[in-house]
This record gives C-alpha cells, structure tokens and sequence, in this order.
C-alpha cells in the first residue's frame, strides 16, 4: 500500500479515549476500535468479513458486487454523523466537504497502522483528469489532519463550495484506508445527500448527479442500504425512501434509519415517527433504528460522551418503547455486524460461482488471444511454435496420417466438405483418378469408332492388360456399353467444377477421310500405299490437342484444394489477428509453387509437340490386335459365305465349305493402297494415342502435382521459415496492436484478481466456515 507506516498510538488506544474536549482537528485522534467495534466479531463473522476485505483488496470491487454498506438519505440528514458513530472515525462534520462527493471508508486487519486517502476517478473523467486525480495519495499520522486532507481533495476533483462557480458534485470517490492490527474488517461508503430541489447555489445539473450516484449505488445487489430518514421533517417527503423501494421492493436489504429525534415535534409526529420505527407504516424487513445525533452544543463531545448523551435522551423519549436493540448506536453497531454477517453468508455461494465463473471466462479470452506478442523475441517464439504446429498437422494431411480431432469427417465422402478437404491426401488421389477419367474417357479430339466391331469406341482395345481398365468401367474400357454416346461419365463436383467439351465423334468411314487429307499434305518420297512417317506426328497433335486443357484445369483444381486446406489450417492455428498476415507468407509461396506447376506442364507440352518417339512394347502390341481383329472381321465374312445349311431326316446340319472360306478370304485384301495406308496409319496413331496418353497421365500427376504442389507442402510455413524472418519482419507480421496488448494487460490484472479472490475462498473453507 502507497503511504507511510503510522506509529500504532497514532490511531488508537488500548484504554479507549480518556480527553474530555476532543476536537477533531486536534494534533492526536485517540480513537478506541478495539473495544467497541472488535469485540463484537466472533470467529465465523471474522472468517467471512476477512473474506471480503480480502475480495476488496484484490481489486474485485470493480468487477463484481461485493457485500457493502451504503449511508444514504436526503441532505443535511444526519449521514455523515452516523457514519462517524459507526465507524468511530471523526469525520469532519462540515456539509462543505463531506457531501460533495462519494466517501468509502476501509476499516482492514494488517500489521501495522496506517492511514491512507485516494481518489478514485469516476467513469466520466477525460484520461489526463485520470492520471491527475489518480495521483493524489495522501497518508496522514493524526486524524487531525483528515479535514485539510478532504479540502485538499475537492480541489483535485475540481469541486467548489456552494454559490461559488464550477464543479459542485463529483462522481470520483474518496477512500479512506484505515489500518491496523486490532481493526475490525469493515467498509461503509457515504454518499452525497439527496437534493429535493435546485435552491442554495445546487444546480439541475447537480440534483441529477446526486440521484445518479445514489442509484447507482443503492441498486448493487449485494448492497446492503442504510436509509436515512432525519427527524426534522416528514418522512413522505423524503425521496430516499421512494428510490430504495424502486431497487429492493421487499426491504430484504434495507435498513431504515431514523436520525435526529430530538428534533421532531411533540404529539402527532412523534406517533408517525414511532409508527415507522415500530415498522408499521413502511415495513422493511431488516426493519428500523433510532439513533440521536450530536446537537451543536455536543460538537466537541467524545464517542463516548456522545453515547451516553443519546442513552439519556432515549430513554425518556417516546422512543423507549422501541426493543432495545432498536435505538441507539451501539445496538445498531451490533445489529449491522450480526445483518451483514448474515448477508455475507446467503451471498457467498453465489459470489463463489460469480468468481469462478469470470475467472473461466477471462482466461478462455486470453486463452484464445495466445501468447503475449510485444517484443521480436516473443513474436519470434510465438510464430516458431505456431509454425511447427502447422507443419506437423500440414505434413500428416499430406501424407495421409489422419490423426487428431483435427481430421474428424462427417459420416458421407464429398470432395467440397471441409471436413473431407482436410485430409489433403485422399482429396488429392480422388481428384487424380477423376483426371485420368476425364482424360481416358474425353481427352482425345475425335471420338472414333471401333474399327472391328463398328461400335463407338476411344482408343481403348481388348487386351489382357487392360482387363482392370474394363471391369472398372462397367463394360467396355470406355464404359459405353450402355447409355447415350453423348453422356458425360465423369461428373463434375458439387463446387461448379467442369471438365472441358465432350470431344467430336467420328465413325470409321470419316476417321479415314481425316487421315486421308493428312496424309496427302504430307506426302514425301514414300511409295504409294506407305504413309510419310511424319504423319503419325500430325495425327497424334491434333489427337491430343486438348490434353493440355484438362491438365490445366487439373491444376487450378489441386491448387484451390491446397489454398483451401492451408487457409483453413491456419484459421484453426493461428490469431484472427494476424492471420491476413500470415496468409500472405503462404500466399507468395504458392504462387510460385503454381508457376513452377504451370512451366512444368508448358514443357511437357512442348515434349508432345515433338516428333513422337516411343519405345514401349505396347505400341506394337496394339497394332498387331487390330490388325488382327480386322483380319478376324474379314474372316467372319468369308466362314459364312462357306456356310451352308440343310436337313437330313429332320435334323439340321451346317456345313462349311474349308476351301471356299480359304478362297473367299484370300480375295478380300484391299486393292485401294490409299485406303491402305489410311487404315495402317490410323492404328498405328491409335496404338501411339494408348501409349502417349499413359504417359502424360503420369507425368502430370507426378512431375506437375506432386513435385511442385504437393510434395513439401508442409515447408509452405516452417519453423525453418521463422528462423530466417528478421527482427522487423517479426514484429511486423505477428506484433499485437496497442489495443491488443491494453486488453491483455486488462485481461490479466481481472485474472490476477480473480484468481486472488478464489485463494480467498479457498482459504475460507480451510477456516472451516460454520
């Protein structure tokens, strides 16, 4: 605590106060606490009033209502002497000073006495008013010195007497911190006095503000009100009485007081006001006290004194009849300790689950706000750890690892699920196999017609090692053993992805038309019936002109899958904060991973627009099934033109003629050696296009996918990546905004307290509570 350390005879007495005519401006208070107000606390009370002391002085008081007494009443009501009475601190009873502004008064257990006052500034003050009144802190040796303190103060808070010009009132609070080792644990606030109209030098302005405070005040919910009602007029006109029931209809928390009953006049008012003490005409359920008040002649009494002074008087008032402990001031002293005792008591569990309950939610905040990011250092292991996380999780999507509540799916496969995209790997081989579909099935230019059996057909043909090719086609290897010709086979995603066109169909009859104008615009030096080599080349670039389109598409596919995936991996790691900024690392890169894809496949293009070369078996395997499936075709042909048929007894027999069928076959060679070559070289283009387009299947999905989008993905953002970032770079990427960290810093201190707070509580249940 800000302030000196005041020698203990300073503020108290063992004996109690001995000096007839104390003043309280006089160069010593010798106050006795220890005998009048200690007493009255047995253990349990002293458990849970430590408590809330504790509670306050943890800063909690800002953040939760904590349980209190209010002075509150009308002005000129006789408050700030009750609070003297109770608190048995001599206040200077001067309406200039104390009903200006908000008082707290902190009565706290500690080792040594001290006594110290602060401002407290209200919502409404500028930031610089803030620090200015934030500064005034003040620690004083006598209580003497409280009245100059006090007067200091008003200045501060900007606040003039009245008829004067400037600030009246003040929403800033005084507080006053009283301790010592014999201390009880009290806090009692006095608030400025209720104006019912705008006369004196009070201004409109200043009534509402001094309704605005009491209100707010009064309506904590864990405030216990001390209603003062002055006997010196009738109760129906003081509005106090009105505001309290607005906030706690059922007096469960209100305490009226009635003050100054010297004052009331004899016979009909009297009975009214006996009426309301006996709570018979404003019934509260805490109910009602009588206290007397110091009169200008007693201004230098002593506490003890001024007792004895108000046990006369009340005892041949009409008054008398009231339960003892209903009047006088030290059966409300006991009244109160026992009332806010019980208070404390109903309120804890439920301060307990206010307690935890911020606490838990102030660290979920800060939780999801990471790590503290104001230097380059803190910036540089904050992006460090948060880099190897992305890398681990990026790397088992990539690889197929799918371990974690990260890569938990919903209960259907679908390519646009997020839950699916995040199992990079089986997206990736999914959209693979959909490529090599697409590009199987309506990659080629023309789609010819199967020259042995005249049906639509690609380029796929019946061979032992394409047998998995037909099975998983359902028919043909192209599928098309049912259904329209024209029927797209490979669907599009449910994201608005589309393959290119369907490519042109071309029956057998046009495909040799095709190759016929070919070949006459590259003929050479070859014989009639030969075909210029150079035309398989020519044949086979228009074939596959649109592999290009389809590799293309394949790619911008696979790219937004891994923008997809490593946005949505950086949401679930990193700060909304910076994560544009990060994004932007990321970003870069995969650009540059896109180009360095798209150059890739520019050079494959170019390797297909060379003279094509190949030295796979399979070309040779092919023409020598279509030749002979031709051959197998014209065989057919000449069997059944050998073919006869007759019945012998009823039975019927087929004959076929050997030599004829032998005859008729021989004769069916083609005499046309255009047509010839036309037909050689479409199967030598189809048994190239079968070959090539294995290839380019591979060499995209490997070269292209693999290598420059996917493989090393999970370096996109490393530590590695970190490591080289400089200081600047640092803190311009994950550097936390001046809001930022205030909030932090904010966070904090609640959690901090909060966390003190429930050590209390802890603390409290280890005192084994009653």
């Amino acid at each position: 605590m800000a302030g000196s350390v005041l020698p203990k005879d300073a503020l108290s007495l063992p004996g109690g106060p001995t000096t007839p005519n104390h003043s309280p401006t006089g160069p010593v208070q010798e106050i006795a606490l220890t005998t009048s107000l200690s007493s009255l606390e047995s253990k349990d009370q002293r458990l849970v009033l430590d408590l809330i002391s504790q509670l306050r002085k943890c800063g909690l008081s800002g953040d939760i209502s904590l349980p209190q007494m209010v002075v509150c009443g009308q002005q000129s009501a006789g408050k700030s002497s009750l609070l003297e009475a109770l608190t048995e601190v001599p206040f200077p009873r001067n309406d200039d000073v104390c009903t200006r502004y908000a008082t707290v008064i902190h009565i706290r257990k500690a080792d040594t006495n001290s006594l110290c006052i602060k401002i407290i500034p209200g919502d409404n003050r500028s930031d610089t008013e803030k620090a200015t009144i934030v500064a005034f802190d003040r620690s004083i040796a006598t209580f003497g010195e409280l009245p100059g303190v006090m007067e200091e103060a008003m200045v501060v808070m900007g606040i003039n007497k009245l008829q004067k010009f400037g600030r009246t009132f003040a929403e800033d609070v005084l507080s006053i911190e009283i301790e010592g080792p014999d201390r009880p644990q009290l806090t009692v606030v006095d608030i400025p006095g209720l104006i019912a109209t705008a006369t004196g030098g009070a201004t409109d302005e200043d009534v509402a503000l001094v309704g605005t405070i009491t209100d707010r005040y009064i309506s904590e919910p864990r405030t216990i009100c001390l209603a003062v009602v002055a006997g010196g007029s009738h109760h129906a006109t003081q509005t106090i009485l009105e505001k309290v029931k607005k906030v706690d209809p059922k007096g469960n928390r209100t305490l009226g007081i009635i003050t100054k009953p010297d004052r009331i006049e004899k016979g009909g008012s009297e009975r009214v006001f006996l009426e309301l003490a006996q709570n018979l005409d404003i019934h509260l359920k805490l109910g009602w006290h009588v206290i007397k008040n110091r009169d200008s002649s007693e201004a230098d009494y002593t506490l003890a004194q001024r007792k004895e002074s108000e046990s006369k008087w009340l005892a041949g008032s009409v008054f008398k009849v009231l339960p003892p402990d209903h009047v006088g001031i030290d059966a409300l002293r006991k009244r109160l300790s026992q009332l806010l005792f019980e208070h404390i008591r109903r309120e804890l569990p439920k301060l307990k689950a206010e307690v935890e309950g911020k606490l838990e939610t102030h660290e979920q905040t800060l939780k999801l706000m990471g790590k503290c990011r104001s230097t380059p250092q803190q910036c540089k292991t904050f992006l460090t750890e948060m880099s190897m996380r992305y890398y681990q999780t990026c790397k088992a999507a990539v690889d197929g690892h799918y371990e974690g509540a990260y890569f938990h799916q919903g209960a259907e496969y679908a390519l646009n699920d997020t839950t699916i995209s995040r199992r990079t790997r089986a997206v990736i081989q999914s959209l693979n196999i959909e490529f090599e579909t697409a590009v199987r099935k309506h990659g080629r230019r023309y789609h010819i017609a199967n020259m042995a059996t005249n049906k639509p057909d690609s380029n796929d043909f019946d061979s032992e090692d394409e047998e998995n090719d037909i099975n998983r086609s359902g028919g043909s290897e192209d599928g098309e053993g049912s259904g329209s010709e024209n029927e797209r086979e490979t669907p599009d995603d449910a994201s608005g992805f589309q393959w290119p066109s369907e490519p042109e169909t071309l029956n057998k009859a046009d495909a040799l038309v095709w190759v016929q104008t070919k070949m006459k615009s590259t003929r050479g030096k070859e014989l009639v019936g030969n075909f210029n080599p150079l035309l398989i080349g020519e044949l086979f670039w228009e074939q596959s002109s649109r592999w290009h389109e389809f590799a293309a598409a394949h790619i911008e596919r696979i790219a937004s899958v891994c923008a997809d995936f490593l946005k949505d991996l950086l949401t679930e790691e990193c700060p909304s904060d910076i994560q544009d900024r990060v994004w932007d690392i990321i970003e870069d890169t995969l650009k540059r991973r896109r180009q360095a894809a798209d150059e890739e496949l520019v050079k494959i293009k170019e390797d297909l627009e060379d003279h094509p070369t190949n030295y796979n078996h399979y070309y040779t395997d092919t023409i020598t099934k279509l030749r002979r499936a031709e051959q197998a075709k014209l065989l057919t042909k000449s069997v059944e033109r050998a073919t006869t048929t007759s019945t012998v007894f009823k039975q019927r027999e087929t004959t076929v003629d050997i030599h004829q069928a032998v005859a008729s076959f021989s004769k069916s060679s083609n005499a046309d050696m255009e047509s010839y070559a036309s037909e050689e070289a479409l199967m030598s283009l189809m048994s190239l296009y079968k070959v090539k387009q294995k290839v380019f299947i591979d060499v995209v999905t490997v070269q292209v996918i693999e290598r420059h989008m996917i493989r090393r993905l999970e370096q996109i953002f490393s530590p590695i990546i970190i490591s080289d970032m400089s200081d600047e770079e640092a803190m311009s990427i994950a550097g936390e905004p001046l809001e930022a960290q205030t909030e932090r810093w904010r966070l904090g201190m609640k959690i901090d307290k909060l966390r003190e707070g429930r050590a209390a509580f802890r603390k409290l249940v280890g005192g084994r509570l009653r």
